[in-house]
């Protein structure tokens, strides 16, 4: 990229983080430093505010440059992604939102243990929390990485590198200093200005097309390569039985896990009754419902002006096809649209990308400071208790960080959109069957809330580490060894049900009766609102 794209990116870079820099700096002079503040804002944000904050949360790096990518190099086959995050939304409004609210405090395993034994549950749920929020945070720090890479040539992993490290570090500075209420007004800017830039990029897409959808896919067709498959299912998650079972698995992820993502869980407590809670989600629906139709528009977009081969040439896995869109919808390399354009729409991913990691820091330094620390430290009086978790949760935040920013260097060659989808993965098997069994099975017991959290935590993590993701292939982590085992790349069909099997299990066996009273208290308090905090 020319010394114009370069210099204007980084500046509109430069800006996103000083104004976010700022707002973290003013929340923290502001703040009464409890725990309330500082997992859950004081539970002070509107419906819209809230709304606008989880779409947010939810339209990450993976969104805005995987799904994209996925689509401009496999074309049907990538709309899957697209409709799984859209679809998996009705799974969170019917099931999730109202109920997490009234039973909860600040993490999932408020919820859990409103009936069970605190201190298993606790400790199974916040290492669950943790683990998929450090996948979560590798994907989008790979697109950091593949952004700024572009930016700088393509070719200079050391710029990837650094770009790794100072997300990583800006993430820990917002969480630490501003928490909650600094992390919610950051993701709402960057949601207006997403939107707003995937909205300017459709039009000009459809512009370009003279608004003719049928034109549009039929040029992407013609430079595909692959002729009229590339509108037909197969391409990516076709040819034998291993794909069409990852397709499966895939799609079990995408809907399942997202009512089991921590750092979204962690957004209903910062409304101040359920009823807001159900509000947000529907101003969150309306936003990115309406976001991920356009990332369609953009993925065939990019393989019909961009093509598949420059869009596999700048990335192999695709996660710089919006970018390469950008600058041909503006004119052109060397053009003053084009460097426009790019250094627009890279700064916008960039925005997305610190917005998304902030939240799911939070989410994760939570877990651990309310939920792991918390468990071990429950004797200590109740104010000094908040004062040392608030504490710990900043710590947390730093050694979360530097977790992450390992993982993403190994993973710098795979799709972002890939990486979420095994987050979705293990939220879906270790998370959602503990929530859903607490929420709606009245003999669920302690002992089965642990299995069904290491029972599918633990097949889950087990399986992507024997898959060809790890090893065995040209594109995988480790690509010059090979001990893949496991045939699929997405372990969701198979840990999806081992967790609430497991929980099935170990309620049954379980010696401990359930407790009735308990469960009619939650039940209650989960339908009405009655007790919540």
């Amino acid at each position: 990229m020319s010394g114009d794209h370069q210099t204007l990116a980084l500046l509109l870079f430069s800006a996103f983080v000083a104004v976010t820099l700022g707002i973290t700096t003013w929340v923290s002079r502001n703040r009464r430093g409890s725990a309330e503040e500082f997992y859950a804002g004081g539970r002070l944000f509107s419906p819209m505010e809230n709304g606008f904050a989880i779409a947010g949360d939810y339209m990450s790096a993976a969104s805005f440059l995987g799904i994209s990518g996925v689509i401009a190099l496999f074309g049907y086959d990538g709309v899957l992604y697209s409709v799984g995050f859209l679809v998996a939304w009705l799974v969170v409004l019917f099931l999730v939102a109202e109920l997490v609210r009234n039973c909860g405090r600040f993490t999932l395993a408020d919820v859990v243990a409103a009936r069970m034994s605190e201190r298993p549950v606790r400790i199974a749920a916040g290492t669950s929390s943790v683990t998929v929020s450090v996948l979560y945070l590798v994907a989008q720090m790979v697109g950091a990485g593949s952004l700024v890479a572009l930016l700088l040539g393509g070719t200079s992993g050391a710029a990837r590198a650094w770009t790794v490290v100072g997300v990583g570090a800006l993430m820990v500075v917002y969480v630490s200093l501003g928490g909650m209420r600094a992390t919610t007004w950051i993701q709402i800017v960057k949601a207006v200005l997403l939107m707003a830039g995937t909205i300017a990029l459709t039009v000009l897409v459809l512009v370009r097309f003279h608004g003719n959808v049928n034109a549009l896919l039929n040029s992407a067709v013609a430079r595909s390569g692959h002729g009229r498959e590339f509108l037909s299912p197969g391409l990516k998650y076709g040819g034998d039985w291993v794909a069409r079972f990852d397709f499966i698995s895939l799609g079990l992820a995408l809907v399942l896990g997202t009512a089991g993502l921590p750092h979204i869980l962690s957004r209903f407590y910062t409304v101040p009754t359920a009823r807001a809670a159900r509000r947000s989600v529907v101003w969150s629906i309306g936003l990115i419902g309406s976001f991920y139709l356009m990332t369609i528009v953009l993925g065939f977009g990019a393989a019909a002006l961009v093509g598949p081969d420059a869009v596999r040439a700048s990335n192999a896995a695709g996660n710089t096809a919006v970018p390469l869109l950008a600058l041909d919808l503006g004119g052109g390399a060397g053009s003053t649209g084009g460097t426009v354009l790019f250094a627009v729409v890279a700064a916008v991913a960039f925005a997305t990308i610190l917005a998304v990691v902030a939240g799911i820091t939070l989410a994760s330094s939570a877990s651990v400071a309310h939920d792991l620390y918390a468990s071990l430290r429950r004797k200590q009086a109740k104010q000094a208790k908040q004062r040392s978790e608030v504490a710990v949760a900043r710590v947390a935040a730093a050694g979360i960080g530097a977790v992450a920013i390992g993982l993403s260097l190994l993973a710098q060659n795979l799709n972002v959109a890939f990486l979420v989808g095994l987050a979705f993965a293990v939220a879906a098997s270790a998370n959602l069957p503990v929530l859903l069994y607490s929420l709606f099975w009245r003999n669920f017991t302690t002992r089965g809330a642990v299995w069904s959290v290491y029972g599918g935590l633990i097949p889950a993590v087990l399986l992507v580490v024997l898959s060809p993701v790890v090893s065995g292939g040209p594109e995988a982590i480790f690509p010059g060894v090979d001990f893949h085992v496991f045939p699929l790349e997405n372990p969701g069909v198979v840990s999806i049900p081992l967790g609430f099997l497991a929980g099935w299990i170990g309620t049954v066996t379980s010696a401990e009766p359930p407790d009735a009273a308990k469960h009619a208290e939650t039940e209650v308090r989960s339908l009405t609102g009655a007790g919540a905090v």
